[in-house]
């Protein structure tokens, strides 16, 4: 009478090895790794995401940029990043605190996927511009001068009309001064005021 053997299981062990070692399904190292969710990696998706962070705080530096798309899960060479900014049309502007930051033109045929935004981030980023650039205002009946840093002018003009403010009729904006057009024939003044207090500046 033969004694009973432990029975065989095709060649798999209890560790998960077969028998020349290799792992089995269960003990392999598997796709579970790599299973999890991927940031879509696509060049629109990275030229929204460099316009919605340039939109709401001041970046100084390329490898700065890097880093805050990194944060989201976009990795970029210097190479690509440097070709995204030209894309979009990045420049750098310098703020009243003499800082050198990136700005992206929102309007004037410039080739930017704008960030949607809604009412109350159009507001802040509005508040936020006027305090980096706005040096000073002056008003005149309904006219309104804003004095900026060189450059900077049409960035600020830009916030100013996707904030959609009732009582600015329109914007002109030259290189660092930019000119706000009433409603109220005699709103200049107070318009002044509101975007000084913005900026958090005396005047």
């Amino acid at each position: 009478m033969t004694e009973a053997q432990a029975p065989e299981h095709n060649g798999i062990e209890a560790n998960g090895t077969n028998g020349n070692g290799t792992h089995g399904a269960e003990g392999g190292n598997g796709a579970a790794e790599h299973s999890g969710p991927s940031v879509p990696q696509t060049r629109t998706a990275r030229h929204r995401r460099i316009v919605d962070i340039l939109n709401r705080q001041p970046v100084r530096s390329q490898s700065q940029l890097a880093k805050l798309l990194a944060d989201d899960g976009l990795s970029v060479t210097q190479a690509t990043l440097s070709r995204d900014l030209d894309e979009l049309g990045a420049v750098k502007i310098r703020n009243t605190g003499g800082e050198l930051i990136y700005a992206v033109p929102s309007e004037g045929g410039y080739r930017t996927p704008h960030a949607p935004l809604g009412e109350s981030a159009k507001e802040e980023r509005m508040r936020r511009l006027s305090g980096e650039l706005l040096i000073s205002a002056e008003a005149s009946a309904n006219l309104v001068v804003l004095r900026t840093p060189p450059g900077a002018a049409q960035f600020l003009a830009s916030a100013i009309d996707q904030a959609e403010l009732r009582p600015i009729l329109g914007t002109i904006a030259g290189d660092d001064t930019l000119l706000l057009i009433s409603r109220d024939p005699a709103g200049g003044q107070a318009l002044a005021d509101h975007l000084l207090r913005l900026a958090q500046k005396d005047g």
